[in-house]
């Protein structure tokens, strides 16, 4: 069983879809018993000038950069001490990927808002060389805020579904057991999916032959979860076609996705894009990253994939430049109420 001893990391940067990560990783921080941590970047003059609502008049003036931080900050909090979760403040006054890669190794889990424009989400997802679902010391949720047609999607504070893809790699393997502890941790169904490649070449009883294999190599990779978590309810799918599809199919009866992370920069992390990145960009649920630096972050020493976060060696804040913890006025019950009725369609 994963160790919790890490609290659980938000960022904000005005935007909706930044309040309805906050809104998530609020439920999930109550339901863990865990903190929360809300971090707000403001100095980039390329940054500041498409984020925080276009509420900064000088992409320059760090005075009012970081009042309108703070402010930001403080609407964050509203929403966290509304889902009963204590809040602690950050403000960042670096690169949001760099100062966020390094802040991972402190924490349980990160979480970002996609489909803003521009901002916090873009800077954080949009490029292979410094994204955070890649490069990560611990695990993302990236929650939506809306479909591919712009609706806004409405997520249920409690968990019954949730799916993962599954294959033998190391990512696919711990992907697998985060997946397992977190439906288990709900009381959840567990989706596990194994995706066969369509092989044209083979007629009906060869393809039948292969797709008897996979389910017997699915079965096989369960069995030790099964024993682990006996009260666990697992459905296992073996599906034709890319798991990207098979994992798209899921997603009208699913709450979160759960996938793994092989990137490394080039080409290969270019390739990080055809499962993980693109469920990133068109889910309509919270999609769970296994970054390929989780997986390998202790390698090096142990030789040994971290059991959890806690086992990620952490790094002082006094390390990491321009994080700074901040005391910030709650928004006022009226505007909460404002918000809210912005992110959640319901």
């Amino acid at each position: 069983m994963a160790r919790y001893d890490k609290a659980i990391l938000v960022g904000v940067d005005g935007s909706d879809a930044a309040y309805k990560a906050v809104w998530w990783a609020a439920n999930y921080a109550h339901h863990a018993g865990l903190t929360l941590h809300i971090v707000s970047a403001y100095t980039l003059p390329s940054y500041s000038a498409v984020s925080f609502d276009n509420t900064f008049t000088v992409s320059g003036d760090d005075a009012t950069s970081r009042q309108d931080a703070q402010e930001i900050l403080g609407r964050a909090k509203a929403i966290a001490t509304k889902q009963g979760v204590e809040a602690t403040t950050l403000i960042v006054t670096g690169e949001p990927s760099a100062v966020f890669i390094e802040l991972s190794r402190n924490y349980n889990l990160v979480v970002i808002g996609n489909r803003g424009k521009g901002g916090l989400a873009e800077r954080l997802l949009g490029t292979t060389s410094s994204s955070l679902p890649a490069y990560a010391y611990c695990p993302i949720v990236v929650v939506p805020y809306t479909d591919d047609a712009g609706n806004k999607v409405h997520l249920h504070n409690q968990i019954t579904h949730v799916v993962v893809n599954s294959d033998e790699s190391k990512w696919g393997l711990k992907a697998l057991d985060i997946a397992a502890e977190f439906a288990h941790s709900w009381g959840a169904q567990l989706k596990v999916i194994s995706a066969v490649p369509a092989l044209s070449n083979l007629d009906e009883s060869e393809m039948a032959s292969v797709l008897e294999s996979y389910a017997d190599d699915l079965h096989t990779r369960l069995a030790p979860l099964r024993v682990q978590y006996p009260n666990l309810a697992i459905d296992e799918q073996v599906a034709v076609g890319t798991s990207v599809h098979a994992l798209e199919a899921t997603l009208p009866d699913t709450d979160i996705v759960v996938v793994g992370s092989r990137g490394r920069g080039g080409l290969t992390g270019l390739l990080f894009g055809s499962v993980s990145q693109a469920l990133l960009q068109h889910s309509d649920k919270p999609v769970y990253v296994v970054p390929r630096r989780y997986v390998q972050a202790a390698e090096s020493e142990l030789d040994t994939i971290p059991d959890s976060p806690s086992e990620v060696a952490t790094k002082p804040l006094s390390d990491i430049g321009g994080v700074e913890s901040v005391t910030v006025q709650q928004a006022e019950d009226s505007e909460l109420q404002s918000i809210e009725e912005t992110i959640d369609p319901r």
